[in-house]
């Protein structure tokens, strides 16, 4: 239409000078078209949001803002890895880490940063943003490994340095591959780190390994993947520093594990505020750390493959025409349910959510509900059914995922109670793990991790990471079927059930499950008539009865697609 007012407007113009004239228009606008290549678009798209980000206090504040900036930049860059414009995505995509960092004080997040300044020097050296890489890279600093006081250190987990060896290019060695080094943290009447790391903990199973390494307070850490050096006849090793941190007097040194994953964990005081995890591996196909708190620990999660998991010709077939690994593949196919672990929440020490009625806490009630629900699985749908505890015991919640782990489980279930300051809340509702969608599912995660609410909001930021290998749909679909029948049946004998439904929310005891987990929230133990029914075993029955349902409803499905 802006063309055919121009020319209408250009009467006395001859028809060739119109013709030749529209041709150069068409032309430059051509050329135009083509200079605003996809990465060119994208990369002003990120730089747009960047903007807007720095413009919005209350965006600023979250986490998640931040990342799915540096994401925006990074798009720019694998759609064009060689193109002009992926050098600036880089260095930008790392300015954005550094701004995090400032914010967060996570050690993560500045090596995030440092790592993508030394991508922008290694790979585009002749870039106009390699010296800006560099000048910020210093500009972060470097860690710097302080000298033992009166040669007191212990050196039997230092054979890693702080830093990677100095690179041939005196440049590229002041970028580290190493994390950050807070400051001096809190110290103690005799100066030295107030945090100390007492133990070490770890439960295995053929192809799965979980770490904990427990402190009695909370410290940054770092953690960094060695791969096998075998000119110096180096295994891989993967080592956790914990600043601010000394080792406590009753630590025990070398933890040997020595199955088919690690061969043994080793710890000690790296220089006077760090102490240094070191784990020994011999194989391994994936690995995740993440921290949980009150008590604040550190977990390891090492995974490998199934030495039995062959797949088929018909599966690498299958994999050949999908573009898949055939393995993942397999693994994707492997559906079956033959094992189901039930989690009765807390117990021993940890009483959970105190009744509305006198003497009557969660632990008590989920216990006996874990007990019915596991006889009634076991006759419904065949599967072995195991519970993580048969007493009143205690349990940390890491070590609940473990136990499911490291028994090769294809169902996790934890029994809950839930619990309101409102005492007239009731109903019931059943949780996956996932980012919580609203304030009533943060202050049930928070109540279950035994967290606050702020610490519930740090740990939706590590679950990107985490959530890549979760089976998340499965979840979702096993939570449906679950929450489905539980009212239905309660529904048939009781009046006043309140369906709450399918909510996700980060729960501790849920991370790291390899297999479709779900936390069910039975009743209100904290509303008087609710509290009332969970004692009744009348009650009981007929909730066990519909949970059972639902999960034998997913059981029946799954093991028929994998006939």
């Amino acid at each position: 239409m802006r063309e055919r007012r121009f020319f209408s407007g250009q009467a006395g113009m001859p028809r060739n000078l119109c013709v030749l004239f529209l041709a150069a228009a068409m032309l430059l606008a051509g050329c135009a078209t083509s200079s605003a290549s996809p990465a060119r678009t994208l990369y002003y798209r990120a730089e747009k949001y960047r903007k807007e980000l720095s413009k919005d206090p209350s965006k600023r504040a979250l986490r998640q803002y931040w990342v799915a900036c540096a994401d925006r930049y990074m798009e720019v860059y694998r759609k064009d890895p060689t193109g002009p414009w992926a050098a600036a995505a880089l260095f930008s995509a790392g300015n954005t880490y550094r701004d995090l960092y400032r914010l967060s004080g996570r050690a993560k997040d500045r090596a995030e940063a440092l790592d993508l300044y030394q991508r922008v020097h290694l790979r585009y050296p002749k870039s106009a943003y390699a010296p800006k890489a560099r000048a910020a890279a210093a500009e972060l600093g470097l860690p710097v490994k302080q000298a033992a006081k009166n040669g007191t250190l212990r050196k039997d987990a230092d054979d890693i340095p702080v830093v990677p060896p100095p690179a041939p290019d005196p440049v590229a060695a002041c970028i580290p591959h190493q994390g950050p080094k807070p400051g001096p943290g809190p110290v103690s009447a005799d100066g030295l780190p107030e945090v100390l790391v007492t133990g070490i903990r770890f439960w295995t199973s053929e192809n799965y390994t979980r770490v904990v390494i427990d402190a009695d307070g909370e410290a940054a850490f770092y953690h960094h993947l060695l791969r096998k050096d075998p000119k110096n006849g180096k295994p891989p090793r993967l080592f956790v520093d914990l600043f601010g941190s000394r080792v406590s007097k009753d630590l025990k040194e070398v933890v040997t594990i020595d199955d088919d994953l690690l061969s043994a964990v080793r710890a000690a005081q790296h220089d006077p505020e760090t102490v240094r995890v070191v784990v020994d591996i011999k194989s391994f196909e994936s690995y995740k750390v993440f921290p949980l708190k009150n008590p604040f620990r550190v977990v390891i999660d090492v995974r490998g493959t199934k030495k039995d998991e062959k797949p088929s010709p018909e599966t690498v077939a299958m994999a050949k025409a999908s573009g898949m690994e055939p393995g993942a593949l397999a693994r994707q196919l492997a559906l079956k349910v033959d094992r189901i672990v039930i989690d009765p929440g807390h117990g021993g020490k940890d009483c959970g959510a105190v009744g509305a009625l006198g003497g009557v806490y969660e632990k008590d009630v989920v216990l006996s509900l874990a007990k019915r629900l596991k006889a009634k699985l076991e006759k419904k749908t065949g599967c072995e059914v195991l519970l993580t505890r048969d007493t009143d015991k205690f349990l940390s919640l890491e070590e609940r995922t473990a136990l499911a782990n490291s028994h090769d489980a294809d169902l996790f279930v934890s029994i809950h109670t839930n619990a309101h300051k409102d005492r007239s809340a009731y109903g019931m509702e059943t949780y996956i793990l996932n980012l919580a969608a609203d304030d009533e599912s943060i202050m049930v995660a928070a109540r279950e991790n035994a967290t606050s609410r702020k610490s519930v909001s740090d740990l939706q930021g590590i679950l990107q990471d985490l959530m890549t290998n979760a089976k998340i749909d499965e979840s979702t679909r096993l939570a449906s079927a679950v929450q489905r029948s539980l009212v239905k049946s309660l529904k048939q004998r009781y009046s006043r059930i309140k369906d709450k439904g399918v909510k996700q929310a980060p729960f501790y005891v849920l991370l790291g499950a390899r297999m479709p987990a779900i936390l069910v929230e039975t009743s209100f133990i904290s509303n008087p008539r609710e509290c009332k029914r969970l004692t009744d075993s009348g009650y009981q029955d007929a909730l066990c009865e519909g949970i059972a349902r639902g999960i034998q409803e997913y059981v029946s499905v799954m093991n028929f697609a994998a006939r």
